[in-house]
């Protein structure tokens, strides 16, 4: 890929984006002053869905032009006489795909391109149709050139449907903000002294993954407990963004030890109030929720109230567990036997999907 070209076309669905198509979209960068990313599907597939494939290219790309189409998108920014208001199917024939993504370019990139890069057998003939389209509005336009970028899969082995047969045992091919989409969270609740972290370390010790430890706790100690109102938020962002930061080093499971839900308890319990935005934050999905029965002996370690007092939480999670539809597994008993009791459930939740 010698040659310099003004402006570059990627294509692809990305489900999900690998590392072949980080080449070939890093190759289209070194050649192109300026490139452009489009992404559909339809359908979709599950875990890479068009928020998620935004977000990877974001991540990934920030300097070039990203395009990622679903059917909303266009039903929002197209009029109802417009060449393409609907995303055509994966199966649609050929020249229905190459009209769509000139229609997105003319529409929504407003640009044209000089060359497009792919590593498919489609890519000689999508350039072609593509200076068609150039050509019916601008005679003297210049020929779209198509850039193969390992046709064959010999740099890098890898195709989409090989990965989604299974993304666990293909997370190599996969960078770490793409694989951590796919790691399934599990959030572990209780009232205080109801063994929560003891049960996520070892849940990460007898699955091989990681898990996320209570930032409240952490800030409260170092605050030596004098917390304040503002605190609440930042603690509910700050354990959220620790989940999106391990969860790239995971492996097929992240245990987070509490979630936003147990900030807002503390924000109401200790102010009478609660940030809307907390509230909101609270109320963030996991693959699975579990928690702790306050079933053995209170355990004062110098920074919680008393046995009442977890009672009374146990209370309120189970009010507002029902309250918000999340369905839950009550882990009791001795830690070895929560945890066989946890994997027992992901076992089945893998055998179902």
């Amino acid at each position: 890929m010698g040659q310099r070209f003004r402006r570059g076309l990627v294509v692809g669905k990305f489900s999900p984006l690998h590392r072949g198509h980080e080449a070939l979209i890093r190759g289209a960068q070194d050649s192109c002053d300026d490139l452009t990313i489009i992404s559909y599907s339809k359908p979709e597939f599950a875990g890479c869905e068009a928020s998620r494939r935004e977000q990877w290219l974001a991540e990934l790309y920030p300097s070039a032009r990203r395009l990622v189409v679903t059917d909303d998108f266009l039903r929002e920014h197209t009029r109802p006489n417009a060449e393409f208001t609907a995303v055509p199917a994966n199966n649609a024939p050929d020249a229905i795909h190459r009209d769509f993504c000139a229609f997105l370019l003319e529409t929504f990139a407003q640009t044209d391109v000089d060359a497009v890069f792919t590593s498919e057998d489609y890519g000689a003939g999508f350039a072609d149709h593509l200076t068609e389209r150039l050509r019916s509005r601008r005679q003297h336009a210049t020929s779209v050139e198509h850039v193969s970028v390992d046709p064959d899969r010999s740099m890098i082995p890898v195709s989409g449907s090989q990965i989604r047969t299974d993304v666990h045992a293909h997370r190599n091919w996969l960078s770490p903000c793409v694989y951590a989409g796919f790691v399934q969270r599990i959030c572990i609740l209780g009232g205080e002294s109801s063994g929560k972290s003891v049960l996520a370390q070892a849940l990460a010790q007898r699955f091989n993954t990681a898990f996320v430890p209570e930032y409240g706790r952490e800030l409260w100690t170092a605050k030596e407990g004098r917390l304040v109102y503002d605190d609440m938020l930042e603690i509910a962002r700050c354990q959220i963004e620790r989940e999106q930061s391990t969860a790239r080093n995971a492996a097929r499971y992240l245990f987070c030890d509490t979630s936003p839900l147990t900030t807002l308890f503390y924000s109401l319990d200790m102010f009478c109030r609660a940030d809307v935005a907390l509230e909101r934050l609270a109320l963030v999905s996991y693959d699975l929720h579990v928690l702790c029965a306050p079933d053995f002996e209170f355990v004062q370690d110098g920074t919680r109230r008393d046995a009442e007092f977890r009672l009374r939480q146990h209370h309120w999670y189970l009010e507002q567990l029902g309250r918000i539809g999340v369905h839950y597994l009550l882990a009791q008993g001795p830690v070895q036997t929560r945890v066989d009791q946890i994997a027992a459930r992901l076992a089945r939740a893998t055998n179902e999907s």
